[in-house]
């Protein structure tokens, strides 16, 4: 079931259609986000899943039934790197719902932070603003994603969350080898499942690595 794309994003129920799950396992790169009804992992569920490859394919998965085969075949793919900011936010909301070990993964806030260190700012919005000079419209970020048809502003909202992370990824690469913490960032982010492992556990909240 398909609803009315907007432009040259896609939406689709519950999982991708056989075209565009070839189109990303043969991607180099995908980008991911996630909206969900709340900030709660397991009270407040996960609504929608977007994605945009190197190419600029944007695909928006609107998840109700929480069966995505073909989606989970992308998402694990270890051929395909997927790039995400606060991607602990959304592998959590991800292996929670559908059950999708989200990897390998770039964040591109775990970036941010280990590079931008002048300021405090590290959410997308001001990130892209810095880096790429695009200015996003965040204004539908806390509208009902639950809905059963989205609005033009949502899908474009959503779209807009994801078309810039593979362009954000390479210049934040190129700051992070400059400043001599690729391998920092690396490891960082290979420890994302068990921070995540631990969110869902009961230690969201807690750093177990604090002296108190």
């Amino acid at each position: 079931m398909t609803n009315q794309p907007s432009g040259q994003t896609l939406v689709l129920l519950d999982d991708l259609n056989p075209d565009r799950q070839r189109i990303y396992l043969e991607s180099r790169h995908l980008a991911i986000d996630t909206e969900t009804m709340g900030l709660k992992t397991k009270r407040d569920r996960l609504c929608l899943v977007q994605m945009c490859n190197e190419d600029g394919v944007i695909t928006l998965v609107q998840t109700r039934g929480f069966q995505a085969p073909r989606l989970k075949e992308v998402l694990e793919s270890d051929k395909v790197l997927k790039i995400a900011h606060f991607a602990r936010f959304d592998i959590a909301a991800i292996k929670h719902w559908l059950g999708v070990d989200l990897n390998p993964v770039f964040c591109t806030k775990i970036a941010s932070r280990l590079t931008r260190t002048f300021t405090d700012r590290h959410g997308l919005k001001d990130v892209t603003a810095e880096l790429l000079g695009i200015e996003l419209d965040k204004e539908q970020q806390s509208s009902d994603w639950a809905a059963e048809q989205l609005t033009d502003k949502q899908i474009a909202y959503a779209s807009a969350d994801v078309i810039h992370l593979v362009a954000l990824k390479e210049r934040l690469e190129f700051l992070l080898k400059r400043e001599g913490r690729m391998e920092l960032a690396e490891a960082c982010m290979r420890f994302l499942p068990q921070r995540v492992a631990l969110d869902l556990a009961g230690w969201e909240e807690t750093d177990i690595f604090a002296h108190h």
